[in-house]
């Protein structure tokens, strides 16, 4: 009991903890690439709680339900893998929080709302078969899809899931809100879209979906410790390398329009995910 409740706090702290520095450390990153200084590393630290601390203001009382129940789920799905349960059912926890943040946006009239709520939709059907490919790339090789199985595997699993761990890169980029990928919101606000999905949130519920974020970031990047678990110091130079290089394409590549995305995730993902599972099933 006493050992499941540290791994509760602990995952309940990870997120806007880890999740913040993440962030803070993207927005240097990112200012580097572009020859500018930028913010601290605690910037985002320092906008939530200015955010916390404003005027609640909604469209309506369904927009505020809305918020909680994101980060609501959010957290729980980032607290179950803390405690190793199985992969789908932290996936369906994170998926259902993804859905009342689209809902929460059509509750709104705005167009900007409206139109970020349907292409995050989009997005919502291009990422999660993906990642529902990769959780059963870790199955057919450890014949389990308990977190506590996987971490246990002698062998890293990258040498195993090459694609996959690509494919995995995909699903990343755009549950990070990156380039080309940025297209139902993103951290620079975009002119026929201004902020997209969250357009009409701000004051303390705009802090709670910033939270929820940085709960998602903390999770995808403890899938990707999965595909290097047989070693502490492997599994941090990819976890550093990987974010180094979706804040490289973040900051090399333009937006493009969602067909291309969907034709392009799905086609290649798709793919490189059945080439991948297929060499399992040969090997």
């Amino acid at each position: 009991m006493t050992r499941t409740a540290i791994l509760i706090a602990c995952g309940l702290a990870a997120g806007p903890i880890i999740g913040g520095l993440v962030s803070g450390m993207d927005r240097i990153l990112t200012a580097r690439m572009q020859s500018r200084i930028g913010p601290p590393v605690l910037q985002p630290f320092y906008d939530v709680v200015k955010l916390l601390f404003k005027e609640p203001l909604v469209v309506n009382v369904w927009q505020a339900f809305c918020a909680y129940c994101y980060i609501a789920a959010a957290s729980i799905a980032l607290v179950l893998f803390f405690l190793q349960s199985d992969l789908l059912l932290i996936f369906f926890v994170q998926a259902v929080g993804a859905v009342f943040l689209v809902v929460g946006a059509l509750s709104s009239t705005s167009p900007y709302s409206q139109i970020g709520a349907h292409r995050e939709l989009l997005q919502i059907l291009s990422y999660e078969p993906l990642l529902v490919l990769v959780v059963v790339g870790f199955y057919l090789e450890t014949g389990s899809f308990k977190l506590s199985d996987i971490y246990a595997w002698q062998h890293p699993l990258l040498l195993k899931l090459p694609f996959l761990f690509i494919v995995l890169g995909y699903a990343l980029t755009i549950k990070l809100r990156k380039s080309p990928f940025d297209l139902s919101t993103c951290h620079h606000a975009h002119q026929e879209l201004v902020k997209g999905l969250l357009t009409d949130y701000s004051g303390p519920f705009l802090a709670l979906t910033e939270i929820g974020h940085w709960f998602e970031v903390v999770l995808l990047l403890g899938l990707c410790t999965l595909f290097w678990a047989t070693s502490w110091v492997g599994m941090a130079v990819l976890l550093v390398a990987t974010y180094f290089l979706e804040v490289l394409v973040d900051n090399t590549t333009s937006r493009m329009t969602w067909r291309w995305m969907l034709s392009y995730v799905w086609g290649v993902g798709l793919t490189l995910s059945l080439v991948n599972l297929i060499w399992l099933q040969r090997g």
